[in-house]
């Protein structure tokens, strides 16, 4: 560990922990069950549109398309097919999968330093996981939802069905690791692209229910960018002093600045998009690993926690947690120890299929194959 003198100067600083919530602490993607549950062949629909959100933002980069809006694509189709307010808020209550040891870790972290969750899911999804947590909502950035504002009739229903029929009928777009612009995806993929330009950004935009999607910003990519910000002014901290947890293409913005600023950025399960920007790479079936985390980031800085990662004696991790909480933290069943590692450009592509591959197994294939 650092030596004293650096431990004293480090503890008079104001350390920052923030959280994404869909992958670090539960292992719902609501929006894609919300989906599923509601429009026919729902999940297959989520993860067409979720692979063309990968396009617009990763691989076109198109200007104010931000990553995490398909959260705001589905909107029109979940009213077509009858979702609610009410129905949204408690079909999301009634459903939240945590991960083993979120609770304990989210109440023990707040503890130690002011602690957020950034977050590109519904209002409704997150303030009930955190009634169900005991975590402050007035410490959670989360999208804005009101499907309830604007109605439609029977005719645009029917419109939009036909159009989640066709949407539904395309095979799926196929990204390659080596795609950089639209000219890199197939050709059948890029038609696939333009129609569904066509159908969100002249179709649906003239309908009533484009108004859904023109009034609903998902806190996704720089809307993320922009809450980190926020936090640090409301603490009076410094990016420096920031411990992010991320895990999807949302989180490669925050991931970035922070990293970039000299925060620590962990990918918890993240997939090729988090390992691309993330510092530390985290593979574990359970929170433990980032209560212990958090503790020497709390008391070292970011340094302490490389130097605790290249240490690698995660067999004693509770030795970071106060004994309150290593109790319930030491009950958490786990398969194996975390997998931990530092990212360089020597096993970024191997932890790239590695976390990816354990994302699935944590989440399930179709939530973990998600952007």
């Amino acid at each position: 560990m650092p030596n004293e003198t650096k431990k004293i100067h480090n503890r008079k600083s104001k350390r920052v922990f923030i959280s994404d919530c869909e992958g670090p602490i539960s292992r719902n993607d609501n929006a894609f069950e919300l989906s599923s549950e509601v429009i026919p062949e729902g999940d297959r629909f989520f993860g067409l549109l979720s692979k063309y959100d990968d396009v617009l933002a990763d691989i076109m980069k198109r200007p104010a398309y931000k990553a995490g809006n398909t959260l705001k694509l589905i909107l029109p189709f979940l009213k077509a097919y009858g979702a609610t307010n009410n129905w949204i808020k408690e079909y999301s209550a009634k459903h939240i999968l945590l991960v083993p040891g979120a609770k304990e870790t989210l109440q023990y972290v707040k503890r130690l330093m002011p602690s957020f969750i950034v977050s590109t899911s519904y209002d409704k999804y997150i303030h009930s996981l955190c009634d169900l947590i005991g975590f402050p909502n007035e410490n959670v950035f989360c999208t804005e939802l009101d499907i309830d504002k604007i109605s439609i009739d029977i005719a645009e229903k029917l419109k939009l069905r036909e159009l989640k029929k066709e949407i539904s009928s395309m095979s799926m777009i196929e990204i390659s690791e080596k795609a950089k612009s639209i000219e890199d995806l197939s050709l059948q993929d890029q038609k696939k692209v333009k129609r569904l330009d066509k159908i969100f950004w002249k179709e649906i935009s003239q309908m009533k229910s484009g108004k859904i999607i023109e009034d609903t910003n998902p806190i996704g990519g720089y809307e993320k960018e922009k809450a980190i910000n926020t936090i640090i002014e409301r603490t009076q901290s410094d990016l420096s002093d920031t411990m992010y947890i991320g895990d999807s293409i949302t989180d490669v913005s925050s991931l970035k600045l922070v990293k970039e600023s000299g925060g620590a950025a962990i990918s918890f399960n993240g997939n090729k998009y988090a390992i691309r920007e993330a510092e530390i790479a985290v593979l574990s079936d359970n929170t433990i690993i980032i209560s212990s985390l958090a503790s020497v980031f709390q008391r070292y800085g970011k340094d302490g926690v490389l130097e605790f990662v290249r240490e690698g004696n995660y067999d004693t991790i509770e030795r970071d947690v106060d004994s309150a909480k290593r109790k319930p933290q030491k009950e958490i069943s786990t398969s194996e120890l975390p997998q931990v590692e530092i990212i360089n450009e020597a096993n970024i592509d191997r932890l790239s299929r590695e976390s990816n591959y354990f994302r699935k197994t944590v989440r399930g294939v179709l939530i973990g194959s998600l952007g």
